[in-house]
């Protein structure tokens, strides 16, 4: 099992711009006493639009709501447009008032489905903070260490020199470079410093063609294979590959170690939120009396699975 879990995106895009639809079944933005702004304030006021309060908790909604497309500006820039995007939202949103918009049928839909989803939404979040505690993160980081299993990694260097498959001469002589240098290793030459100076692979270079451990699959075929079957400290024949003729030098190899916890906690107290919140969604949908009063669709057939047998005809 890898730890490398997908983020769960947010349950309701566009809460700030939801919330004002909500908020417009009642009088906009309700009037509040001038409050005079307080830089020391929990919650200091901004600005006022027609006597409402822009509050500085507003310009977080704001941001949120405003997303990808928020410009990437200085901070004083950046409090300055989004004063101005709430302004233009109350200004709006107080015109359409008084043309009674808030009192059509679409808006009353529209409203309350959004309604629905702001309160699925912060109940989601709230329900799956609430479950992510070290226990159940460790939980989850024990079984996936357990699924882990025993993963073989070899750790090894190696010397390039390149050669297109369709060029043969460059083939040849690609070749007959890895070979030279095979004779040169067997003479107690050190591999690294060979490496160093003769590798065609730019990332070798500097380091002694040095790779690091890695699985099987994250190299081709047939470097991967004489790689794992040579013994730690050896050294092998000429290998052919799509990239040119290698050498290579096996320095170590071990079982694939599992990640440290801390290093992953910010994944496991992802999977813990998710995993609570899909919990809920299923236990909600079990107990739920759900009536679908239109003909179900046929569910679609599995890939590779045998289509269904059709029906004899009536005679």
């Amino acid at each position: 099992m890898t730890f490398t879990l997908p983020l769960r995106r947010g349950l309701s895009a566009g809460l700030f711009a939801a919330a004002l639809l909500i908020a417009a079944q009642a009088p906009i933005m309700a009037q509040t006493p001038a409050a005079t702004p307080t830089a020391t304030g929990a919650d200091p006021v901004l600005a006022r639009v027609n006597g409402v309060e822009i509050k500085q908790s507003d310009l977080a909604l704001a941001e949120e709501d405003l997303g990808a497309n928020m410009p990437q500006i200085p901070p004083e820039a950046k409090r300055d447009y989004l004063v101005t995007y709430l302004a233009d939202i109350i200004m709006v949103a107080q015109d359409a008032e008084k043309k009674k918009v808030q009192e059509s049928d679409t808006f009353k839909q529209r409203s309350n489905f959004i309604r629905k989803k702001l309160l699925m939404g912060q109940y989601l979040q709230t329900e799956g903070k609430s479950a992510v505690t070290d226990d159940a993160m460790r939980k989850v980081y024990d079984d996936a260490v357990k699924q882990m299993g025993d993963e073989p990694e070899v750790h090894a260097r190696h010397i390039l020199f390149r050669a297109e498959a369709k060029d043969e001469a460059a083939g040849k002589a690609a070749e007959a470079k890895a070979k030279a240098v095979v004779e040169r290793l067997k003479k107690g030459e050190d591999f690294a410093k060979l490496a160093n100076e003769l590798t065609e692979d730019p990332s070798g270079k500097t380091s002694g063609g040095d790779l690091g451990y890695f699985a099987k699959e994250q190299m081709v075929p047939q470097f991967a294979e004489v790689a794992f079957k040579l013994d730690k400290g050896k050294i092998s024949d000429p290998v052919k590959t799509d990239f040119g003729w290698h050498v290579i030098k096996v320095e170590d190899k071990r079982n694939k170690p599992a990640p440290e916890f801390d290093k992953v906690k910010p994944q496991l107290e992802d999977f813990v939120v998710q995993k609570a919140q899909a919990d809920i969604i299923g236990k909600l949908r079990t107990d739920a009396k759900i009536e679908k009063l239109y003909a179900a669709a046929p569910a679609p057939a599995l890939p590779g699975a045998p289509a269904a047998p059709a029906a004899p005809e009536k005679k």
